[in-house]
């Protein structure tokens, strides 16, 4: 089956076919880098990290850029307050914002344009659009593109032009002569960051940035095109707009929309002051249980973030992690016999179908992740079996290892067993002695051993305690 997409434009689900066979261009908006990055634009980072990661475990080649806005008026208050120049500003937070991804186990993108560098390239899109009279110069020195004169603008966000009107405003300063016409360049005010143009010294206005970049790195008409919810209006409507103006070509075949994360049930909102930064979350967890967390909800749902469900997600993934390490350990121990493995091995991969067919309808990750638990479950039962074999216990390692591998989640190094991870294996351990097997048993206990947890046989019960 072939991978099907939830496309904004039409509002359904649709086989994915790419431009070019074997090959995807896709285009992700970065963010704006006057402040470090919270876990709103975390979760696309982490979402579309993961559908490139898809797209290569299925064998296509991705060429995937991430833009940054390095000049905006944010930037430039955040580089006055700061008493540095916007550049110095953006480099910080570019370099944070890197930083933190990687921490989050997202890749590296083939490209990571920024604005300033691509101002040739705006300038003369801005020009063509002039040229075609779908823009203008406005008396103030400012450049402003015309909604009305391209026919089907408020087709992404499903508005027609009228509804669109009715909420628009000219606001104090703006030349521009239609309360929808939008600035695609603006003129500067004294001191701040400019470059010169035809029309004044200034800079891009914000939605041109994205359309130029796309076009000089993936063309004229690109794959897929993605950012967050918050994004479709009037950004990306704004993108489409001047981009299929000035090409005459369709500017991306699927929009991608991830959806908001709520805190604690509220919507994340820096004017209501519960915005958590990423920084912050990744000192507080380990990185890999937030992006885990990140993935256990479908990418267009909204997402409720609290300390609590983070928590179960880290106590969730530690028994994915400790199924996995128990099944190594049987491995290590030489109890493998000549057994009749088929039907173990015939199990295991119809949960590979399954997760390949969770992942093919629109990157269903939460699904993903159900299957891993299944996975896990079903390795504890066969586990508990007096005779296992070494191709089935690799086989149920091989299936962890794939869908923690798609979703960005390493298995390679074995972390220290937690207290509750310790717990959980001494019940088993009593559970297995109960039904008196005793194999398990021996098995647990020199789990535990190998990991220098000292246990104690009382008349109370079972103790532990660390090595020294």
């Amino acid at each position: 089956m072939s991978i099907k997409i939830f496309n904004t434009l039409t509002r359904e689900k649709e086989g994915f076919k790419p431009l070019q066979d074997g090959k995807v261009s896709m285009y992700v908006c970065g963010p704006t880098v006057y402040n470090y990055i919270h876990i709103g634009n975390a979760r696309p980072a982490i979402v579309f990290d993961t559908v490139r990661r898809y797209f290569e475990y299925k064998g296509y080649d991705v060429t995937y850029v991430l833009n940054f806005t390095d000049i905006d008026d944010k930037i430039i208050q955040a580089a006055r307050d700061m008493e540095k120049n916007t550049l110095e500003v953006a480099d910080k937070f570019i370099d944070a914002y890197l930083k933190d991804v990687k921490t989050l186990g997202v890749k590296e993108a083939t490209y990571h344009p920024r604005v300033t560098e691509t101002i040739n390239e705006i300038i003369q899109f801005i020009q063509d659009l002039i040229d075609k009279g779908f823009a203008y110069e406005a008396k103030n020195g400012d450049v402003y593109f015309k909604p009305r004169d391209f026919d089907g603008y408020g087709k992404l966000s499903h508005q027609s032009i009228d509804e669109l009107r009715s909420g628009a405003r000219i606001q104090v300063g703006e030349a521009k002569n239609d309360p929808l016409d939008f600035a695609l360049w603006k003129k500067a005010k004294d001191s701040e960051t400019a470059w010169d143009s035809p029309w004044s010294k200034g800079r891009p206005g914000w939605h041109i940035e994205c359309s130029a970049m796309a076009k000089k790195y993936l063309g004229e008409t690109i794959d897929i095109h993605a950012g967050g919810q918050d994004l479709t209006f009037p950004h990306h409507e704004n993108e489409i707009a001047q981009s299929e103006a000035r090409n005459g070509e369709p500017f991306a075949n699927y929009w991608m929309h991830n959806g908001y994360i709520n805190i604690d049930n509220e919507k994340m909102s820096k004017s209501l002051g519960n915005f958590v930064l990423a920084r912050e979350l990744i000192e507080a967890h380990d990185p890999q249980v937030i992006r885990f967390f990140m993935l256990s909800v479908h990418y267009r749902h909204p997402i409720n973030f609290s300390h609590e469900l983070l928590e179960a997600t880290k106590n969730s993934l530690d028994r994915i992690k400790t199924a996995y390490f128990n099944l190594e350990h049987r491995k290590q121990a030489s109890m493998n016999f000549e057994v009749d493995s088929k039907e173990w091995l015939d199990k295991i991969k119809e949960f590979k179908e399954r997760f390949i067919e969770e992942m093919d309808d629109d990157f269903n990750t939460a699904n993903a992740i159900s299957i891993l638990f299944d996975i896990a479950k079903e390795a504890n039962v066969y586990l508990e079996s007096k005779q296992t074999s070494t191709d089935v216990l690799e086989a149920f390692q091989k299936s962890i290892s794939l869908i923690l591998n798609v979703l960005g989640i390493s298995i390679e190094e074995e972390q220290e067993l937690l207290d509750e991870d310790i717990e959980a294996l001494i019940e088993e351990r009593n559970e297995a002695r109960k039904k008196r097997n005793f194999e398990r048993a021996d098995e647990i206990r020199d789990l535990l051993k190998e990991k220098d947890i000292i246990l104690e046989d009382t008349s109370q019960g079972v103790r532990w305690k660390r090595g020294e």
